[in-house]
Formats: C-alpha cells, structure tokens, sequence
C-alpha cells in the first residue's frame, strides 16, 4: 500500500504541543513501518497556520500541501498518514477544503493519534462539511460571476464590447475586444431603418415580408419575422454609435451602421 506523509508546524504548535518537524517524521515512519506501507514521501509545511487559506482561490495556502496534492494527482497513493488532524487543519473552513480535495483522488487520512478516523466515515458531522462543501462551491461560482460581470461592466462604460452574442450587424471573434461590422448585414440594418421611414405606417409584419421579398435574410439564413425586425429597430441607438450593456449607455468604439 502506498502512502504518503505529511508533517506541519508552527511557531505556536511547535512550543505548545511539542509536534517538532523531527518527531512528526519519526513517528510517520515508525508506524508506516509497523504497518508494513510504503512510505513514497513526507511533505512539509514549517511555520505555517494550520488556518491558512487563499480567500480568493479558496485553496489551503501552504506550499507543501499544495505539492502533495501533486503528488497525489500523480501517483497512486490510498492514505495521507499524519501525526494528528490538526496538521491538516485547524479551522472548519480548513477542513471542509482538504476533504474537498483529497476526495478528488479517493484518499484517505490516516491519523496516529486517532486511529479510528476517516474522511469517508459516515457521521453526524459528515451533514456539516458537505453542507459547507456545497456552499464553498456556490461561493466559488457566485464570486467567478461577480468578477467576470465586474470586468464586462467595466468595459461597457468604455464603450468596449463587453462579451456575449454580437447584435445582428456585428461580428467578433473569440478573444476579440472589439466588434466589427458585418457588412453583409449592416445593409440589412440601413434598408430596414430606410423602409422605417419611407413608410412609418407600416406593420411590423409589412417591414419583415418586405425585406424578404427583396432577399434579405437573418444571421441563420432564414427570412425575417417581426419579432426579429422589432429587435433591430430598438436598437438603433447602438446601431448610431452607442454601446448598450445592460443598464449602461455611452459612446461606443465600434463603427456606427446608420
């Protein structure tokens, strides 16, 4: 069976509770020896919190466990052996993440000093780290959300293209910034607009049929309705020049149509 180590200590824990770098390693070994496992590796993490986390990754924030986790990915391994729990972690948060990811790769932790615990042990308090698991990744999620809507906002009051489907008259290609005209159809746009006020009296329906019967056609190649018609009208001002995200209105950098 092949497992790994993992020894941490901090300035307090190292004074409070006498856990050494040297006595952790010791004792991982002695009792991977007894239990006759193959120790591949001890991974250390020296003066760091057992609460110390990435806020914005929501990652525990120590580079040895972030190495073992490479491990991990990368070898075949079935338990993590450590001295205590509580040189994996040291606060609920903590806690919820290191099962999060050791269960990614179907690892256990095996503890010396509590011989009976399990990641996958079935408990009362498995209700409560699945339960914060869940809520992490809705965290996680909503805060992706919120930066990305952020940044397309922030671009919007710039006038930038701020992502999402180009408006009919419009291309931009993934990755692009900025949007350029489709030529093909901004002469769709100017004869709807042209016909608009040609003849003001006019239906919805009486614009859509007209621009079909003269060939023109949307951005799948079908022929017009009203309902596509009406969406190209109310957006005149963007066609004139302004950008329109949401709620927010300026002066656009792309190329007017009309």
């Amino acid at each position: 069976m092949n497992v790994i180590g993992y020894i941490r200590v901090s300035t307090l824990g190292q004074v409070k509770d006498g856990y050494s770098l040297t006595y952790q390693k010791d004792e991982i070994k002695l009792f991977c020896e007894k239990q006759g496992w193959n120790l591949l590796e001890c991974f250390i993490d020296a003066g760091i919190s057992g609460a110390k986390i990435d806020e914005e990754a929501l990652e525990v924030e120590r580079e040895g466990f972030q190495d073992m986790l490479t491990e991990i990915s990368t070898s075949k391994v079935d338990f993590v052996i450590v001295l205590n729990t509580n040189r994996l972690w040291r606060a609920d948060i903590v806690k919820v993440l290191v099962h999060r990811e050791l269960k990614k790769f179907g690892v256990d932790v095996k503890s010396i000093e509590q011989p009976n615990y399990s990641i996958y042990k079935k408990d009362p308090n498995d209700f409560l780290v699945n339960g914060l698991m869940e809520l992490l990744d809705e965290y996680q999620r909503m805060e992706i959300t919120m930066k990305l809507a952020r940044g397309r906002n922030m671009k919007a009051k710039q006038g930038k293209y701020a992502g999402g489907k180009p408006i009919y008259g419009y291309t931009a290609k993934k990755g692009q910034k900025f949007l350029r005209v489709n030529e093909e159809e901004a002469k769709t746009v100017r004869r709807l607009f042209e016909l608009k006020g040609n003849f003001q009296s006019w239906s919805l329906s009486q614009l859509a049929s007209q621009l079909n019967n003269e060939g023109y056609s949307t951005q799948q190649g079908k022929r017009f309705t009203k309902v596509q018609v009406k969406r190209i009208l109310d957006r005149k001002d963007f066609y004139e020049g302004m950008y329109c995200y949401g709620e927010i209105k300026t002066k656009g950098v792309h190329e007017p149509i009309l």
